[in-house]
């Protein structure tokens, strides 16, 4: 249970939030839920809220080099358009916001795995456990603005993602799918270098 788990951040739909985060930052605005969809043509993470109604959506080309990903609203409005792009030896993921605020993410923040890293162009900073996804975002002023954990042995890769500044949640929303899918794509390569050494 997330009330009772003072390292882990997960909870479920309708559970409290984790005690260590309420005690640090109080109660969050709204949490958020992401689940990956298996066996989909589509590489396709569902947003939920605490009624688990889909909030947003996450819709990718499986075939794509680029790894393209769009984040919808819950009304099919466009959020964010993510893409991957690899820079001599470091893997990037740019995000783009429907409103043209733009950011972006690298592979070498998981050469930090407890640290702080920053997020080029936005301003804010990662700060916990990322390849766990166990972390804080804190924007610019170092305020808080959303705690994820995420939930161990889930063969759906299930996060929640506690919320304290609501005006920044579609931002925040495209940084964790974002992170997913870097995390896929790490596990994916160290699977098919390992196969190889066989």
């Amino acid at each position: 249970m997330g009330t009772f788990s003072k390292l882990h951040r997960f909870h479920e739909a309708g559970e409290a939030s984790n005690v260590n985060n309420v005690e640090a930052f109080g109660q969050p605005a709204r949490s958020l839920y992401t689940s990956t969809k298996i066996l989909s043509l589509h590489h396709h993470i569902d947003v939920t809220d605490d009624a688990e109604q889909v909030v947003y959506q996450a819709k990718s080309k499986v075939f794509s080099f680029l790894d393209k990903t769009d984040l919808y609203d819950a009304s099919e409005r466009h959020v964010a358009h993510i893409e991957r792009k690899l820079i001599s030896l470091h893997e990037r993921h740019f995000i783009t916001m429907e409103n043209g605020q733009a950011f972006e993410l690298s592979n070498e923040l998981f050469h930090i795995v407890k640290d702080i890293t920053n997020i080029e162009g936005l301003g804010w900073q990662l700060r916990g456990n990322i390849l766990g996804l166990n972390f804080e975002l804190y924007d610019s002023m170092g305020r808080i603005v959303a705690v994820i954990g995420q939930k161990m042995l889930s063969i759906h890769d299930k996060y929640c993602i506690d919320i304290y500044q609501p005006q920044m949640e579609a931002i925040v929303v495209a940084i964790v799918i974002t992170l997913q899918h870097m995390i896929r794509d790490r596990e994916n390569s160290a699977a098919a270098s390992s196969s190889s050494n066989d």
